[in-house]
């Protein structure tokens, strides 16, 4: 089965009230689609680096996500990779294994805890 992308906003924002697994080189959103296929976006904001950075990371995850998510993909759900601080400058095997890892936890439905409000900072 092969993956279609995400565009449209309002699918991120419904990911981010899925499954969320995170690991040393991103975070992984998983939430079940209407549209019952499988579907990958991917977001790396600009605290990582530059554009030239951030295109380097959304890359490798492209590549990354095309291979294993025919195969480890959960179907008839959306995927979300968010790029973390350090993940452009790890080892494309050890991205490979914790996102295949991360894709197992999401199968058998154990993400991690919510996440705390921040508070202070913008209203």
């Amino acid at each position: 089965m092969k993956a279609s992308v995400l565009t449209r906003r309002a699918d991120f924002l419904a990911a981010n009230r899925g499954l969320r697994i995170a690991r040393p080189g991103f975070v992984l959103l998983a939430h079940p689609n209407k549209a019952d296929s499988l579907r990958y976006g991917i977001t790396v904001t600009k605290k990582i680096g530059n554009a030239v950075v951030r295109n380097r990371m959304k890359r490798r995850f492209r590549e990354l996500l095309r291979e294993l998510l025919p195969e480890h993909g959960l179907a008839g759900h959306d995927h979300v990779l968010i790029g973390r601080e350090g993940g452009v400058e790890r080892d494309f095997g050890k991205l490979r294994d914790e996102l295949v890892a991360a894709l197992e936890r999401a199968r058998e439905g154990k993400g991690d805890p919510p996440r705390r409000r921040r508070t202070g900072g913008r209203q």
